[in-house]
């Protein structure tokens, strides 16, 4: 999982592609805020690529407009530094802050009130990371350094201060993990 994702031959898969495949993922509705927030993310992505330096700069401005919109008029913070997978979805719009060092996996969906940032000012630049699949229900917040795994689903409103497994359903403040791949857990 990268901004680079490939394609099915092992190319990097190239900016209109990426986006025609968020589209897609989106209902095909351009409309769609979260689709122009990734699209926006997309687009910074494949700037910083562009060399030399002084080539990047007017696209750079286009970006930082497009950014400050998107975050202002939609509610949707996602700067061009954070990682995101293919097929990422964000449902609906408002409130959403992804750290600029979170990583977001393949097939991710993103609602509404989400914040995946960090923990303490002592270390800014500790994020979570999603990985494949993960469900991350309205009003949920990912602290720190934590990792999602596949297919684990976050509960609405759930502050997760500490590492979900694979398949792993966490809920409640703080989050605690309910049930995992292997069925639900017992309390003893």
């Amino acid at each position: 999982m990268s901004d680079e994702s490939l394609e099915g031959d092992g190319k990097p898969l190239g900016l209109l592609a990426q986006i025609v495949e968020d589209w897609k993922s989106h209902g095909r509705d351009w409309t769609r805020p979260g689709f122009q927030a990734i699209a926006v993310h997309r687009f910074g992505n494949w700037r910083m690529g562009l060399q030399p330096k002084v080539l990047r700069a007017p696209f750079s401005v286009v970006y930082r407009t497009l950014f400050r919109g998107i975050r202002n008029f939609y509610g949707i913070e996602l700067p061009y530094s954070s990682r995101v997978g293919r097929r990422v979805v964000i449902e609906h719009q408002g409130g959403i802050v992804v750290h600029g060092n979170a990583v977001i996996g393949d097939d991710c969906i993103l609602r509404q009130g989400v914040t995946l940032g960090n923990r303490s000012l002592d270390r800014p630049h500790e994020a979570p990371c999603l990985g494949t699949g993960v469900n991350v229900g309205a009003g949920a917040k990912i602290l720190g350094g934590v990792s999602i795994g596949d297919g684990a689903q976050i509960g609405a409103n759930a502050v997760v201060r500490s590492d979900v497994p694979a398949g792993g359903v966490a809920v409640g403040i703080p989050a605690r993990v309910v049930s995992s791949s292997s069925g639900p857990l017992r309390s003893s």
